[in-house]
């Protein structure tokens, strides 16, 4: 059983966007993700072969009427807090609504490395994230603010235009640490548990952290520093090991041997949903129960295998 304090929330669905494609299936894929019941597309800023996500993330929007848009996540590293809130209070307005701001502190070394941006300590990153989501918050407040930190100094600027969404869209942080964990307890409307990254890439120390144990620690960590607005945040998981298949068994066993790990770990991790439609369902309602996820993204790839699971779990 989960802490009695989460909430049960309903469920919604994200689709992850990754590959790039031609403007008319970019629009078709928006078009089809809403049509099929999920909430939220999002896309992920890396510097990989994607689309860049503020001007792909509109079109997403423009295509669609309903579906919401945002980031896992925008790097603040990447692009000054202030710049990313008038980007996002700009798709915000255009979209009457429909934007979500996922946040996080960075990861990804070849990012950095490519493009000969300082990589600094996790430590350093953190303090500048924690600052860069203070700015965004001032800018997309209300008239005139200022702001003074180690990393950041805004003097006497007034964001405009103002995000439909007040006092600003919601914000999403993930993390796999506990520090990132309490930042987003305290700070976030959504807080997505998360691998742990410190790696810089997405391999075997990852895939340590993504075990059944390890997220019901960090479940414990949201629900101890959120405090009183515990019961107002929404929990969300990013799955990666997916599969619909009547051959549940040779699916663990396939994807264990692929990562090179124990078909125990991927039998039990919280970020697998494997099986028949109504096993996936199973499992995501036990997922809720035992960890309050009620948020769930999948890929691009599992679109139209996971419409059903989506069209018995949506808003229930």
């Amino acid at each position: 059983m989960t802490d009695p304090a989460i909430a049960v929330k309903p469920f919604r669905f994200g689709v992850q966007l990754t590959v790039p494609s031609d403007v008319r299936t970019w629009a078709e894929t928006a078009r089809q993700i809403e049509s099929l019941g999920y909430s939220t597309a999002t896309m992920p800023d890396h510097f990989t072969d994607q689309f860049a996500p503020i001007p792909a993330l509109q079109a997403v929007l423009d295509a669609t009427t309903t579906l919401r848009a945002g980031a896992l996540v925008f790097d603040n590293d990447y692009k000054h807090p202030a710049i990313l809130a008038k980007e996002l209070a700009t798709m915000d307005v255009l979209s009457d609504g429909r934007v979500e701001i996922g946040l996080g502190a960075g990861w990804m070394t070849s990012d950095y490395e490519q493009l000969g941006l300082a990589h600094d300590a996790a430590g350093i990153r953190i303090d500048r994230f924690v600052e860069g989501l203070a700015v965004i918050r001032g800018a997309m407040g209300p008239g005139p603010f200022s702001f003074s930190g180690e990393h950041y100094v805004v003097t006497g600027y007034d964001g405009l235009p103002k995000p439909v969404q007040r006092p600003c869209p919601p914000i999403l942080i993930g993390g796999g640490g506990r520090r990132v964990l309490g930042i987003a307890a305290r700070e976030a409307d959504i807080v997505g548990i998360n691998a742990t990254l410190i790696a810089g890439v997405f391999g075997p120390e990852a895939f340590a952290t993504m075990t059944a144990e390890a997220v019901t620690r960090k479940v414990a960590i949201v629900v101890e520093q959120a405090g009183d607005r515990l019961a107002d945040l929404e929990l969300h998981i990013r799955t990666f090991f997916n599969k619909i298949t009547d051959d549940r068994v040779g699916a663990i066993e396939s994807i264990a041997r692929t990562l090179g790990v124990d078909p125990a770990m991927i039998d039990g991790s919280p970020y697998a949903l494997i099986g028949s439609p109504s096993k996936v369902v199973e499992d995501l309602l036990a997922l809720r129960e035992t960890h309050g996820f009620s948020y769930v993204s999948v890929g691009t790839n599992e679109i139209d295998a996971f419409a059903p699971v989506v069209a018995e779990l949506a808003g229930r």
